[in-house]
């Protein structure tokens, strides 16, 4: 059987994929997320424990990086 990205399984097929997206829709199964809540608030965490640790210039040179990647981006 196929993996998704994360290591899910998937149907191999159209069809057994359609039969597995109106189990989930109805009710008959599950399906699990992928993060936790924990795994969230710590992911948080990090980019304020990361910001503390660097001084102005690297803090002003990592937001400079981010800008011009979302600018290049065009979203």
């Amino acid at each position: 059987m196929p993996r998704g990205p994360k290591g899910e399984k998937r149907p191999a097929d159209v069809i057994g994929n359609a039969v597995h997206v109106m189990r989930v829709l109805t009710g008959v199964i599950e399906e699990k997320a992928n993060i936790t809540k924990d795994a969230a608030t710590l992911g948080k965490k990090g980019g304020h424990a990361r910001a503390a640790k660097m001084t102005p210039e690297q803090r002003s040179e990592a937001a400079r990086l981010a800008s011009a990647a979302r600018w290049k981006k065009g979203g």
